[in-house]
């Protein structure tokens, strides 16, 4: 059965993530630790994750992933702006050990006009000083779509990250459908091509979850900007045929599409699920 997915809110706790993706027909959710654009986060609350774990064995959820706030970013010329993406990354990290083993997905971050290499270089170093090797957490970096400064806009920029990562066993990638599209890979077309350059550059065995979003941009704009699956320039077919790409069916997939609801998420849903007997 495929894994799929949304993007939940988290102001209700773990349990009622959980109890909204059982809902939607979900298998799996992502989420945010704290206010996407920054913040303190809340107290972790023991009866919750207990109740989590629970509703998660009943519903058949094995894998979450949560992502980091949009404003960590590691690779800043702001030494401020560093440091709290630095305390931010840990305790992102030590919250996630109240649910081991799953996946925590960043940003790479912005150079803000200091050069690629600066910000990879920096970019490396953050995630080198919060990773632990006790941790169970894997660390994912999310492919971007090229807007202004950004790093990871190609498969060759994160794995110049991924290679000075110290802790190798605890680092992969998430690709974006639509910042990939964006970034100027045809997936439309070419997805074979994209997966090819992916495994030659990154390997296929770091890829471990897909957010799965269609765009309502052409292929190499550098825009980022999410469309509902079918509603944009990738379409639906070929969205279809990624989840269903004997390299890429059995990953974890989540929609961060603009839906206003929960029920249009479970509609797109159960859009892939039907291709999915």
């Amino acid at each position: 059965m495929i894994t799929i997915g949304c993007h939940l809110s988290s102001s209700g706790g773990y349990a009622q993530m959980a109890r909204d993706a059982i809902a939607i027909g979900a298998n799996t959710f992502q989420f945010f630790t704290r206010n996407p654009r920054g913040g303190a986060a809340k107290p972790i609350d023991p009866a919750d994750i207990a109740a989590f774990h629970e509703l998660a064995a009943e519903g058949g959820i094995e894998r979450i992933l949560c992502h980091a706030s949009y404003t960590l970013n590691p690779a800043s010329d702001d030494p401020a702006v560093r440091d709290f993406a630095l305390a931010a990354l840990r305790d992102d990290l030590q919250r996630m050990e109240y649910t081991p083993g799953q996946l925590y997905n960043m940003h790479p971050g912005m150079h803000k006009k200091q050069g690629v290499e600066r910000g990879i270089e920096l970019t490396a170093a953050c995630i080198n000083a919060a990773l632990e090797p006790q941790q169970s957490t894997t660390l994912l970096l999310e492919t971007l779509a090229g807007k202004g400064s950004e790093i990871g806009t190609n498969f060759l920029e994160l794995a110049a990250i991924i290679s000075r990562i110290e802790l190798q066993d605890r680092v992969g990638v998430c690709l974006d459908s639509c910042h990939v599209w964006d970034a100027g890979y045809d997936i439309a077309n070419e997805l074979d091509r994209m997966l090819e350059d992916f495994d030659r550059c990154i390997g296929l065995s770091r890829l471990r979850a897909i957010h799965l979003n269609d765009s309502m941009n052409p292929c190499g704009s550098h825009k980022d900007r999410h469309a509902r699956l079918g509603e944009g320039c990738i379409g639906l077919d070929a969205l279809i045929r990624i989840t269903q790409h004997p390299a890429l069916r059995d990953l974890p997939f989540y929609l961060e599409t603009p839906n206003k609801t929960l029920d249009g998420f479970a509609q797109e849903i159960a859009l892939i699920r039907k291709e999915h007997p």
